[in-house]
Order: structure tokens, then C-alpha cells, then sequence
């Protein structure tokens, strides 16, 4: 008989690289810190040949300034309208005109034949922007492969040391919004109560949808 145990499912929190998310910014178990940046688009095809070349340009002179890598993440989601339809599913039963409830029912099929010929997505474009005290380059593979793999990765950082990772790490911050506000794109870092949102809703899809989070301020990760 195999007495072997069977292996137990871990949390998120356990999967996750990352050990808390404080003052704006991510702290990583290996005791780096990211940024994330939410960045506007522009329509690239509808402009002229002229302006096309230029953002190239400016796109190509903003990576060739950077010293550090950067990670650029476009995450797709199916836009979630039920409320929306509730809302005016409920407007056409309170409609006293007939001609305008009939209108309301008919912009309400719309909607809804429409969601069952295609999902409505939506894009959303995100910079992250790493810093590290000590630079990986002097580390080995092996060693960043133990860090990921650490369950001991309580990285507990004072407040003074905290503050200088945060003051580096909005310095590149300030850097790269500069540098897409010369081709048109403009960044926004977001602060901890939308880091945590951002992640909720990354990890849990089909939960998020359902179970919103009510008190972002309150909340800690799991240590």
C-alpha cells in the first residue's frame, strides 16, 4: 500500500512572488521593490506615416535611455455588464411611457444578442518598474531560483529603509513618465489600495466577479 501523502493545495499567497504591498509599491520576497505604472494607448494605424515614424523614434530613444529592465504587461479582461443590463432591465419596468418602454426593451435585446455574438473586452496597459539595492548581476541562477522557491521570505524592512527603496524606485518612476509623455502615453503609478485590487483580480477572475473587496485599506497579505 502507498503511504505516500498526497500533495496539498497551496494558497495564493504561497505561489505569489511577492511579500507585501506597502507605501505604493510591491516588495518582492527577495527584498526588491516594483512599481506599476497604468499607461494610456493611442491608436497607432490611424496615424499618418510621418507621426507613425516619430513615435517609433521617441519609442526607441525612450528604451536606449534606460539602465534597468522594465516589464510591460497587457492584460485583456471580458468587461462585466451585468449590473449594467440590471439596471436597465429594471428602467424599462419603471417607464410609464409605452413607447419608451418598448425602446428600452429593444436597446436591452440589443445588448444582450450582442454579448451572445461576441464577449466585450477591454485592454488595460501596465509598466512595471523594478529597483533593486543590491543589482542581480552579481547573484547567480541558482541563488534567484532559491529566493523564488523560499518559504521563509518574511522580508521585514525598517521604515528609513523603506523610505530610501521608495524614493529610488519613484525616481525611475518619474523617469518613465517622462519618457511616454514624449510619444503621447500617459502613466499613472498606482497606489496600494489599487496594487491590491489590480492583483485580487489577476489571481481570483471568476471570485472577483463576485466577492469585491470592500476594505482594501484594511487589508494585509498573509505573512
Amino acid at each position: 500500500m502507498n503511504n505516500q501523502k498526497l500533495p496539498t493545495n497551496k494558497s495564493t499567497q504561497e505561489i505569489l512572488y511577492i511579500s507585501d504591498i506597502v507605501d505604493d509599491m510591491i516588495i518582492l520576497k527577495d527584498g526588491t521593490v516594483r512599481a506599476v505604472l497604468m499607461v494610456s494607448s493611442i491608436n497607432f494605424a490611424l496615424k499618418n506615416q510621418d507621426e507613425q515614424e516619430s513615435i517609433i523614434d521617441g519609442y526607441y530613444s525612450f528604451l536606449n535611455s534606460l539602465a534597468y529592465p522594465l516589464q510591460i504587461v497587457i492584460q485583456s479582461r471580458n468587461i462585466d455588464i451585468d449590473s449594467y443590463i440590471e439596471k436597465i432591465d429594471k428602467l424599462s419596468k419603471q417607464q410609464t411611457n409605452e413607447l419608451l418602454r418598448m425602446q428600452t426593451l429593444d436597446y436591452l435585446q440589443f445588448i444582450q444578442e450582442l454579448l451572445e455574438l461576441q464577449a466585450i473586452m477591454t485592454k488595460k496597459f501596465y509598466v512595471i518598474v523594478p529597483y533593486s539595492a543590491i543589482s542581480n548581476k552579481k547573484r547567480t541562477f541558482l541563488n534567484r531560483v532559491s529566493d523564488f522557491f523560499s518559504t521563509s521570505a518574511d522580508i521585514v524592512m525598517k521604515k528609513k529603509q523603506l523610505d530610501e527603496y521608495r524614493d529610488q524606485l519613484y525616481r525611475r518612476v518619474a523617469q518613465i513618465q517622462d519618457g511616454l509623455a514624449e510619444i503621447s502615453l500617459q502613466a499613472v503609478p498606482l497606489d496600494t489600495a489599487s496594487l491590491i485590487e489590480l492583483y485580487y483580480n489577476s489571481y481570483n477572475p471568476e471570485i472577483s466577479k463576485s466577492q469585491k473587496l470592500k476594505n482594501i485599506d484594511k487589508l494585509q497579505l498573509e505573512k
